[in-house]
């Protein structure tokens, strides 16, 4: 059966322009990070992608080494593109990246304009696609002088391999020295991608003024911060969470204070008439700081929920002041 996409889905969804660009990603991305790996289920993934965008989620982020194993995220969409989601391509926003160890030896990795090029080159071909909207570096390099980095990504932007560049994990000296670098290359860097949520709030320290001095769009990932901002670990570690498989998010790191905290944050969420997860959503969202939040999700009913948090994205004085509070314990 040939999937039809929700006539009503944009009037769901939030567009929010990404930095001085004329770009407006959705305020919701989905990320592929997990669970479009080798070992997944197919049918779920052609689901969680269709869900996404009968719901109005028009970005879709990848990276060359999600899976498990690395590339197989990417050859899954490829293969959901080709076979359900062809005929909406320039609907769109499809964002990949490279920065971490994809192949052997010293040119499968970091930052240089081998890697970097290849890597997308690679990417394409895995994705079936002739360009991808938005390629980023994916960590800043130490050894590569960040002059070549940013002659890559502007090589592959004139070259029409993607119409944008962005990085993901710069700090904010990193981010403005990488800004002023694109910039003198003839090709703005359109967007940051950091790990952001309430208990990780690092970008507040200057890499936020940087992105808005420098008109730089930002969407953050984790905003769920692994789970941890859910329902999910207030009454212990569930089997099979991710916090049981995972080597980000291990039981060591679910200290009974924090627990404490996160059962607080719940309550508030609760008089909001909100999920945890609806709520810190809708708290990355606040202010308008950030272009869009990437959420990650292992069943359709997941995005729906996540995409029910806009329907009360906006916070009181009283309600921000409240969640500080817990924060700072």
């Amino acid at each position: 059966m040939t999937y039809v996409a929700d006539k009503e889905r944009y009037s769901k969804m939030k567009y929010n322009r990404c930095g001085r660009s004329g770009l407006k990603p959705s305020a919701l991305s989905l990320g592929l990070w997990h669970n479009f790996g080798s070992g997944d289920n197919y049918d779920n993934m052609v689901n969680m992608i269709t869900t996404a965008f009968d719901n109005g989620i028009t970005h879709f982020d990848l990276a060359n080494n999600y899976g498990p194993y690395p590339g197989s995220a990417e050859e899954n969409f490829g293969k959901i593109m080709a076979n359900v989601m062809k005929p909406y391509r320039d609907e769109l926003i499809i964002s990949t990246k490279a920065g971490y160890t994809m192949w052997d030896g010293p040119y499968g990795d970091w930052g240089s304009r081998k890697y970097l090029v290849a890597s997308l080159d690679q990417s394409l071909k895995r994705m079936g696609l002739d360009y991808v909207d938005i390629f980023y570096h994916h960590r800043p390099d130490p050894e590569t002088p960040m002059e070549e980095t940013a002659r890559a990504l502007a090589h592959i932007v004139k070259s029409g391999k993607a119409l944008y560049a962005g990085v993901s994990n710069y700090n904010a000296d990193q981010t403005k020295k990488m800004a002023a670098l694109m910039k003198a290359e003839g090709v703005p860097l359109l967007i940051h991608q950091p790990r952001y949520n309430m208990l990780e709030r690092w970008i507040e320290n200057g890499l936020q003024t940087v992105l808005e001095y420098d008109g730089i769009g930002s969407i953050s990932f984790c905003p769920l911060a692994q789970g941890l901002l859910t329902n999910k670990y207030i009454h212990g570690i569930p089997e099979n969470s991710r916090a049981t498989k995972s080597v980000f998010l291990t039981p060591e790191k679910i200290k009974p204070e924090l627990i404490e905290k996160i059962v607080k944050l719940n309550a508030i969420a609760e008089k909001r008439g909100q999920t945890l997860a609806q709520m810190a959503v809708a708290w990355n969202l606040r202010g308008n700081k950030l272009t869009s939040v990437l959420i990650g999700a292992s069943r359709p009913s997941q995005i729906v929920e996540n995409v029910k948090a806009l329907e009360n994205s906006e916070f009181t004085a009283e309600e921000l002041a409240a969640i500080d509070a817990v924060l700072a314990e």
